[in-house]
């Protein structure tokens, strides 16, 4: 039994997980208390994918888990063994940009970037519910993800020419 000031020892209750990340199989022993953000981050070297609030509350954390956006800071590493994971990582195809990410240059969509890969994360799933019919809608949809410099016109403007041009996947 661990004492107020102790804390829990590092792999003694580690459970092996393995989940597809990008289009790559891995494998990691994780203990069963790391956040998917955490295990991302610490344990896999992705850190596209931002801590803010570590709370659920600023969206700087979304990913695209089997096909949804989710917030890895809510979700345990252990919860998504078997999951397919894309992060902002793995969403272009070589040196060619995925269409959002195109668009969001085109439109100046982000200043100062912090939010910028969860925002590109969750304006493609956002595409791929197919929910996103006009600006208002995109604009309630993508509330969920803050950005803190103002850059929710260039955002939006950014997810409405990739739906309107068809570009996203």
């Amino acid at each position: 039994m661990l004492t107020k000031n102790q804390a829990p020892k590092r792999g003694v209750d580690s459970q092996s997980i393995c989940f597809t990340i990008n289009g790559r199989r891995e494998s990691i022993s994780i203990e069963p208390w790391v956040s998917l953000l955490d295990c991302l981050r610490d344990h896999l070297n992705l850190t596209g994918s931002k801590k803010g609030c570590d709370h659920g509350q600023c969206g700087a954390c979304t990913i695209i888990c089997d096909g949804k956006r989710i917030l890895s800071c809510l979700s345990l590493a252990v919860m998504k063994d078997g999951a397919e994971i894309t992060t902002i990582e793995g969403i272009a195809k070589g040196d060619e940009l995925h269409p959002l990410q195109q668009a969001f240059i085109d439109h100046d969509a982000f200043q100062c970037g912090y939010c910028t890969p969860g925002q590109i994360c969750s304006a493609i799933g956002l595409l791929k519910e197919g929910k996103a019919n006009s600006r208002t809608e995109v604009k309630e949809m993508m509330s969920g993800n803050l950005c803190r410099c103002g850059a929710n016109v260039g955002i939006i403007d950014a997810i409405m020419q990739v739906k309107d041009g068809g570009g996203h996947e």
